[in-house]
């Protein structure tokens, strides 16, 4: 596969050799793996309608969404070959990448709420998040959300021993592992598309997602109860091809900085009301039982996770763990 990412990459070397300017107009293609009705895909498409808005037309978006050009797992490649210009992959793919320092993200309880989260990603700790990317041949624009999670399982999940022994889908994380090895489940590395699926014929137990995740996919008729945990928060970076955007004339960056900037507003609110109209759904359809923690249930799950922050700190960093938490105000005892 990287030979045939490497083939269509040899098409868009020449945009990198020389300045981006060269090209009229210039041409960004960006690829996402989601529908174009998702949050991430309204974002995208808002960005282009701006960018070429704000550019007088002199830069083009080409937006190709549902891994029309490449999958998850392709994806990051193909940028950092040149084939594609600008990407939004999950956070979580930056630590099998080797950026693991991103995996603070998926640290249960460290973001209290979407302030919190703002917090991070427009200040300092955002910022050097993404400048650890430029070894990579990549520079990071914004943070673009998909929402807190909840938990689901055919069992109630209300303390920390309900959890033990039950198989859960993750996303590929060590911080993910180490987050339900905590409460004694079994972790379950498991693509998206499959853990529909995997739910309904028992392959595993339970798993965690935002709303909006579980409604479209129709998890909530698949798992008897819901418990609004909000423990972690699943999210994407908006990352380009460091050379190209280096490229591009500083009056036009700036223009693009600016639809970036909307874009990024647009799609998160868009996020929050998504999640908001799908927990809401999940509760009116009666398939599955929502359940909302006492603040002694939710400060006990805290208790039995707190053990992840020490079994992970050596691999994400003890330093920005404890910066992200200087910033957010979250973590499992706050």
């Amino acid at each position: 596969m990287r030979k045939l990412i490497l083939s269509a990459a040899s098409a868009a070397l020449l945009a990198l050799i020389g300045p981006a300017a060269a090209q009229s107009p210039i041409v960004i293609k960006f690829s996402h793996v989601t529908a174009p009705n998702t949050p991430k895909g309204l974002a995208a498409d808002k960005f282009k309608e701006l960018a070429e808005k704000y550019t007088d037309g002199k830069v083009k978006v080409e937006v190709y969404p549902n891994s029309q050009l490449y999958k998850d797992k392709e994806e990051l490649d193909a940028l950092q070959l040149g084939a594609v210009q600008m990407l939004a992959p999950s956070i979580s793919k930056f630590g099998p990448a080797g950026v693991k320092e991103f995996e603070v993200f998926d640290l249960p309880y460290i973001l209290p709420d979407i302030a919190a989260l703002r917090k991070v990603t427009n200040g300092p700790v955002g910022a050097k998040l993404f400048k650890l990317l430029d070894a990579k041949g990549i520079t990071g624009l914004a943070y673009w959300d998909n929402g807190f999670k909840i938990m689901s399982a055919n069992k109630k999940l209300i303390e920390p021993a309900d959890y033990k022994g039950l198989k859960f889908r993750i996303q590929s994380s060590k911080v993910l592992d180490a987050q339900f090895r905590s409460l004694g489940a079994i972790p379950q590395v498991m693509a998206f598309s499959e853990v529909y699926q995997a739910l309904q014929t028992g392959v595993v137990d339970g798993q965690e997602n935002t709303p909006s995740n579980m409604y479209t996919q129709k998890m909530h008729e698949v798992q008897k109860y819901t418990t609004v945990t909000n423990h972690g928060y699943i999210g994407y970076a908006v990352i380009v091809n460091k050379k190209f955007w280096d490229g591009i004339p500083a009056d036009l960056r700036a223009q693009l900085d600016k639809a970036m900037k909307e874009a990024t507003e647009y799609g998160n609110n868009q996020s929050q009301k998504e999640n908001d109209e799908a927990l809401e759904e999940m509760k009116k359809s009666g398939k599955t039982e929502i359940i909302t923690l006492t603040p002694e249930q939710n400060a006990a799950m805290r208790k039995a996770m707190a053990p992840v922050y020490d079994d992970v700190g050596g691999r994400v960093g003890k330093a920005l763990i404890a910066d992200f938490i200087k910033e957010s105000g979250g973590g499992p005892t706050n």
